[in-house]
């Protein structure tokens, strides 16, 4: 067993290593490399390539396609959190014009804008974003082709409309924002918008023969905020340890784990699948695990970033083709390997620093009609509700400071949790959103849904 801070054991690393060898020479890819991040730093880094004793470490740059997504969502979270904007605003109070103002930043962030996929032709991965100077050559004559926010529809354009409100409320470059806000206070200083030495060429490979062909490497003007950035394996390790606790220098924790909650409708073929998304981030379940990141592709280029947030564990690969590996697959891998084969340590158990009486003494059995219940005290003067035993409604609460609490999540999210007290002080049941919990099923003097019979519990002779 290892600590967070320990390095993997030597079975660990090996079964990386098999892991990635395995994608680059299945997948054809010139090269290919991993970095592994467990605890908040980057615990491993593991290369292959077609070219004999060159392997690439994590300072090479690949580019990372729509990755680029996830922080420019950063970037919007961060005006959100000054109070310049809110997610529910349409964007045509902060950017008039566009012809898509109807849709909400929200939508935009989870995709559910409404806009097409794509900008009109010629296809904008592959030619100079000097074709594209001005949003309405991004978006074209028809910006919407679904009601706005009725279903998640992936929209490229519509980061290009988040990347302009950027510039329109900072008054500055999409990318000179990007630089000052989130890559200089990150330390991310081999993140760029154009490749800087050593980075890897992309490469196209022929689908029947061994053989290559170089790609362009565009600049995307007006598109980049979908899908720019350069990076290396070492800094995007970096950003995922950000993205699983949060910086304030960047963003607090509150607000990324918002962005790592689902914020879009699924289809049917999404549920099967396990996938949604969330504001600028992609989220799947996958044998068990809750995984969020992203997936970024461009011509030349593939790139994945994967974070099983409950096991505190990364994974980013890279690889410099324009089709080949699955890295969304080999990503999530890389997660498993480190977490099956050294589970997450918990942090010591430690007894709360105070505790109100008035809160303790409702620790402890409920009853909703007969459904069992318990609550318990967390910490920060918050509880949790939960079934006594199988599944069903829970969630954890805040507290409000004055004797109440908010739920947090699940079906009484938003909702208010209150201790009901008698005349002379004793508590007569919770009161949770109209719904009445008692310590005995279906107590005689509760409100509904108290004794129903005044006769009550018998049996049947």
């Amino acid at each position: 067993m290892t600590s967070p801070h320990e390095e993997l054991l030597p079975a660990t690393r090996r079964a990386l290593l098999h892991r990635i060898a395995v994608a680059q020479s299945a997948g054809r890819a010139p090269s290919l490399t991993a970095a592994v991040v467990r605890g908040g730093r980057a615990v491993w880094h593991g290369a292959r390539t077609s070219v004999d004793e060159h392997g690439p470490d994590a300072d090479v740059q690949y580019r990372i396609g729509s990755i680029t997504k996830t922080f420019t969502a950063v970037l919007v979270l961060r005006l959100r959190d000054e109070g310049l904007l809110d997610l529910g605003d349409v964007l045509e109070k902060h950017l008039p014009g566009t012809g898509a103002g109807e849709a909400t930043i929200a939508g935009l962030l989870a995709h559910t804008g409404g806009l097409a996929a794509e900008s009109p032709a010629p296809w904008w991965e592959r030619t100079p974003g000097s074709l594209r100077p001005e949003l309405a050559d991004v978006l074209g004559e028809r910006p919407l082709l679904h009601p706005v926010g009725r279903r998640h529809h992936y929209s490229n354009p519509g980061y290009t409309l988040l990347g302009a409100l950027v510039e329109e409320v900072r008054g500055a470059p999409w990318e000179d924002v990007l630089r000052r806000e989130v890559l200089e206070p990150l330390g991310l200083t081999r993140t760029s918008t154009r490749p800087r030495p050593p980075y890897a060429g992309g490469w196209a490979v022929h689908p029947w023969a061994d053989v290559l062909l170089p790609e362009p490497a565009e600049d995307l003007g007006r598109m980049a905020p979908a899908g720019q950035l350069w990076s290396t394996a070492g800094d995007l390790a970096r950003f995922a340890a950000f993205l699983a606790h949060g910086d304030d220098k960047v963003l607090s924790a509150q607000s990324v784990r918002e962005m790592r909650a689902p914020a879009a409708p699924a289809e049917a073929a999404d549920v099967v699948d396990g996938a949604t998304y969330g504001l600028g981030l992609q989220i799947q379940h996958r044998d068990g695990r809750l995984l969020v990141g992203h997936s970024g592709s461009l011509p030349g280029f593939l790139a994945n970033l994967t974070i099983a947030v409950e096991d505190d564990v990364a994974a980013v690969v890279l690889a410099n083709c324009t089709s080949g590996p699955r890295l969304s697959a080999v990503g999530a891998d890389l997660v498993c390997i480190v977490a099956e084969a050294e589970p997450r340590i918990p942090e010591p158990w430690r007894p709360l620093p105070d505790v109100d009486a008035s809160v303790l003494e409702l620790a402890g059995p409920w009853y909703w009609g007969t459904n069992a219940f318990v609550l318990r005290l967390i910490a920060e003067g918050g509880v949790s509700l939960e079934p006594l035993a199988g599944g069903g409604r829970r969630s954890r609460f805040r507290s409000n400071g004055d004797g109440t609490w908010r739920g947090l999540e699940g079906y009484y999210a938003g909702e208010l949790l209150r201790a009901v007290r008698r005349p002379d002080g004793s508590v007569s049941h919770l009161d949770l959103g109209s719904f009445v919990f008692t310590r005995q099923p279906y107590e005689q003097d509760a409100p509904v849904p108290g004794g129903v019979d005044p006769e009550g519990w018998r049996g049947i002779g």
